[in-house]
């Protein structure tokens, strides 16, 4: 595991919804850093929204506005904010009118300061997609988002979604869509895109130097020989296939109630799922409190917990901090290409 001077420049931690967790296992992180020799992080949002969540909660914890250039060396003895000038006046389990302007304000210029070499990778504090869309957002969430902060104006990545652990790693190739939408959005070519994304990143991220990919069927038992749906043969098997043609460790499809146990689990270094729940019950069943949301295919690392706003648990000292803990630790892990054990 790295030590807490790994990197010489700091993670960029979002504020997220103001309202939620976030502020909670933000400042219990920073008070477990020595214990989990956590890397220095500095929070992007309104410092007086974390002071008041730590009084809320009971706990000691100095909170320190400042430059970039002093977070790292401030994070031993306080936890560092550097403002976005965008007051969050929520407080926990309601958010408010301020809520949206401040989450987007910390992405934006989180995501600004690791471009500019200020961080060393982006961590996101989770949102609420509702609180945003009723603010006018117009992406399905974080991932899009990013990839179009990503862009500066140019042509956006595709950003490739994957739940890791250090048991398990899932990719969805269709992710936020009702299940209906999603079968009609998965494609061969689809397909074959986010394997190849998946597959850079494993190699270049987390240093496998040949990544095995399996492919979960889309149908009960892939389909059956065409029996019980044909979109196996028809979409997921000619991926395989253009991806084992170009060189790439794939296999697949593969019945999905068969994937996921450990012995399965040995044979592969990523499962590639065909839809949001198909990849993320497993991962949240094997790992729930510390597996962690990473984005592929940006030109920059981000790594997020994997869990909601927790809108009920928010300021009453009950959330759980694990994910944020090895969204930070593998962030760091990644920006160095050695993310794997």
């Amino acid at each position: 595991m790295p030590s807490s001077q790994s990197t010489t420049k700091p993670l960029a931690l979002t504020l997220g919804e103001p309202a939620g967790i976030g502020p909670d296992i933000t400042l219990m992180s920073w008070l477990r850093r020595r214990q989990e020799n956590l890397p220095p992080f500095y929070v992007v949002g309104d410092p007086s929204a974390l002071a008041r969540r730590a009084s809320r909660l009971g706990v000691e914890v100095a909170v320190a506005e400042v430059d970039v250039a002093k977070a790292a060396q401030t994070f031993a003895h306080a936890l560092p904010v550097v403002g976005t000038g965008v007051r969050a006046s929520a407080e926990a389990g309601h958010p408010d009118t301020t809520s949206a302007s401040a989450a987007l304000a910390s992405i934006k210029q989180a995501v600004a300061d690791v471009q500019a070499g200020r961080a060393a990778a982006v961590v996101t504090n989770p949102i609420a997609k509702h609180v945003l869309y009723g603010a006018g957002f117009k992406y399905p969430g974080h991932t899009e988002f990013l990839a179009e902060l990503a862009a500066a104006g140019g042509r956006a990545p595709h950003p490739v979604m994957m739940l890791w652990s250090e048991a398990l790693a899932v990719v969805p190739v269709t992710i936020h869509l009702a299940l209906r939408d999603a079968i009609s959005a998965l494609t061969t070519e689809l397909i074959v895109d986010t394997c190849r994304i998946a597959e850079a990143g494993l190699r270049t991220r987390f240093g496998i130097a040949r990544p095995r990919l399996a492919l979960a069927g889309l149908n009960p038992h892939a389909g059956e020989g065409g029996s019980l749906g044909v979109e196996d043969q028809a979409i997921v098997a000619p991926a395989v296939a253009a991806l084992r043609t170009s060189g790439l460790d794939v296999r697949g499809p593969l019945p999905a109630d068969t994937m996921f146990h450990a012995a399965a689990r040995a044979t592969y270094d990523c499962a590639v799922c065909m839809y949001h729940d198909q990849a993320l019950i497993p991962i949240k069943t094997v790992a729930f409190d510390d597996a962690v949301n990473v984005t592929l295919g940006l030109p920059f690392v981000r790594t997020s917990p994997d869990h909601g706003t927790a809108f009920d648990i928010a300021g009453t000292g009950r959330a759980n901090p694990s994910s944020l803990i090895a969204a930070l630790r593998l962030a760091v892990r990644m920006t160095a290409g050695r993310a794997s054990p």
